[in-house]
């Protein structure tokens, strides 16, 4: 009766429907929502290794509005805004996109959605379901709601044994639940050519290496101005700049030009000499070959205010150290799972990265936070895994009844 009435109550005055954005594309469809950025991260990441492991399937991300939505996904994602939860925006959310199943990541359920999905036999699966997200305060007129919503689900993942606790005593009915632990945003490595890295490494052997990465033309400064003051400690060391956007290498070219330094330009074909002071990593596609190279990295794009910060999991993927700055608001909650673990330092300006790079530099205080960061992101790996079977196998048992 709850559910009756507040989707009675959802009705409400009629309001005028925003058409979606893009149309529906042929073939699986695949809806996820997240109700915040990392989760958003999370399912972006799993939406990827879907796309490469079923060719053709589509993912449809929905988020609440506000959620950042600048960083590049891949082609097989559709995201678009969550419409408001009413029966008409449902009704008609569920017409157009008609999706072969749901993911909803954490919690914040949406009734008149969840019960627009069920009325069309949509498969619906809650994952990392989260006790803080569980009831919505506006449910308190609506005593059995939570009851009824959860109980449309066919599988619930819990993030934790609260959550699965709190879960049953709101009752789910039939549905099967097992706590996986959180479903978090983890390493995947990036590509990187073998033969350039074993030549690197036998150039750059014994020499203290760290890396600037998606670094912008503003922040060099405060970096060359650390790499000054590390070289007088360890005067060899090495300095791989990959800049954020390769177009702006002259810019970077004309400060190093400027400031005296010796330095190599990668898309010109040269290799570090032993008295080259700064490499100037200015192609695409590489990041993988530097942050292996490199035992400590700082990740650019986020010493300034307007800055967004670039994803740490890269790096850690790697095993390099990861250093950052304050401006980090896209992946905030990534960094602060790595800072929290020893994992990453915040630096604020050129003395601070300084004094990081100094004393992470020599091989086995790196070696510590590289694998404190491993550990980190390597706790979702198993529970992305079983999201992804449980996805493949139900899109397998709907391809085959059709």
């Amino acid at each position: 009766m709850s559910l009756a009435a507040y989707l009675a109550y959802a009705r409400g005055t009629p309001r005028a429907i925003i058409p979606p954005a893009a149309p529906r594309p042929a073939g699986e469809l695949v809806w996820v929502h997240a109700v915040d950025a990392s989760r958003a991260d999370a399912l972006l990441q799993l939406a990827e290794r879907l796309a490469q492991q079923r060719p053709g399937v589509k993912i449809l991300l929905t988020s609440p509005e506000g959620l950042q939505q600048d960083q590049q996904v891949c082609d097989a994602v559709i995201w678009q805004k969550i419409p408001e939860d009413s029966v008409a925006a449902a009704e008609a959310f569920m017409k157009h996109w008609s999706p072969d199943l749901c993911l909803w990541a954490g919690g914040n359920l949406l009734p008149a959605l969840i019960s627009a999905a069920d009325t069309r036999d949509i498969p619906l699966y809650l994952i990392d379901a989260d006790e803080n997200l569980l009831i919505r305060p506006s449910w308190r007129w609506f005593p059995d709601l939570p009851k009824a919503l959860y109980a449309q689900f066919s599988v619930i993942m819990a993030r934790s044994a609260s959550a699965a606790r709190e879960l049953r005593r709101i009752g789910t009915g039939d549905t099967e639940m097992t706590v996986t632990g959180p479903f978090l945003e983890g390493t995947v490595p990036l590509p990187y050519n073998q033969s350039d890295h074993d030549e690197l490494s036998s150039l750059l052997r014994g020499r203290h290496v760290w890396l600037a990465a998606m670094a912008q033309p503003d922040e060099l400064p405060a970096i060359l101005e650390a790499h000054r003051a590390v070289s007088k400690l360890a005067h060899r060391a090495l300095l791989v700049i990959v800049p954020d956007d390769v177009t702006q290498s002259p810019s970077f070219q004309t400060q190093l030009t400027t400031g005296g330094w010796r330095f190599a330009v990668w898309s010109n074909g040269d290799l570090p000499e032993e008295a080259t002071q700064v490499l100037l990593a200015d192609t695409t596609g590489e990041l993988g070959l530097w942050y292996l190279l490199a035992s400590v990295t700082f990740m650019g794009s986020s010493l300034f205010p307007g800055q967004t910060g670039r994803d740490p999991n890269e790096p850690a993927a790697h095993g390099s150290a990861i250093l950052y700055g304050p401006n980090v608001s896209r992946y905030l909650a990534g960094y602060s799972r790595y800072a929290e673990a020893g994992a990453a330092y915040l630096i604020r300006d050129a003395d601070t990265l300084a004094t990081a790079v100094q004393r992470l530099i020599a091989p086995d205080a790196s070696a510590v936070m590289a694998h404190a960061a491993w550990d980190v992101a390597s706790q979702g790996a198993a529970v992305t895994d079983r999201i992804l079977d449980l996805v493949q196998d139900t899109l397998d048992v709907l391809e085959a009844k059709s």
